[in-house]
């Protein structure tokens, strides 16, 4: 895809895996959002576009766990294919929740996120990385975009209605009224 994703060979290492809540005197002692990864290649390819995880964990050559906190913001993309070519294209835009929040079960991730957006098939994940790539283009991280923003452009991407762009004057309205609250 392009070169700021997160691949399997530049993860971390941890002999062990964190506890499920984070780190004495590093954080709030709020539950930690665990994220499957891996990458087989020429079959699977599962990866984050974008996010901040607060430690990744190697489990072997093939598989890793992301772990975020809550609130955090995030792209999972996965690839799936066979000898044919690909199978299945997907990317997910998720936030992850405290514990109580309302959440979403989702395969390899526990114990849940909210959807800002999904998109299924080469074509719609192609355009949703293009937003992505005009997003950082404008020197704003995706995960400080509007939670909104992504509501809107799955919706208007699965309507089938032109894209909307992201633009510093809307990041900056949304930072503006981001600190009023």
């Amino acid at each position: 895809m392009n070169g700021s994703s997160t691949r399997p060979s530049d993860a971390s290492s941890s002999a062990t895996l964190p506890p499920d809540r984070s780190p004495g005197g590093q954080g709030n002692g709020a539950l930690l959002t665990r994220v499957l990864l891996a990458f087989i290649d020429q079959r699977v390819n599962l990866y984050l576009r974008f996010g901040r995880p607060r430690q990744v964990v190697r489990l072997d050559q093939q598989h890793r766990y992301a772990f975020f906190v809550p609130g955090a913001l995030f792209a999972r993309i996965l690839y799936e294919g066979n000898e044919y070519g690909s199978t299945r294209w997907q990317i997910l835009v998720l936030q992850t929740c405290k514990p109580l929040d309302v959440m979403q079960s989702i395969r390899g991730i526990r114990p849940g996120a909210r959807v800002l957006l999904q998109a299924e098939g080469e074509r719609r994940v192609r355009l949703i990385l293009t937003q992505i790539d005009i997003i950082e283009a404008l020197d704003i991280d995706p995960i400080d975009v509007s939670p909104a923003y992504w509501h809107t452009l799955g919706n208007r991407l699965a309507a089938g209605l032109p894209l909307p762009l992201y633009t510093a004057e809307r990041h900056a309205a949304w930072l503006a009224g981001r600190r009023l609250f």
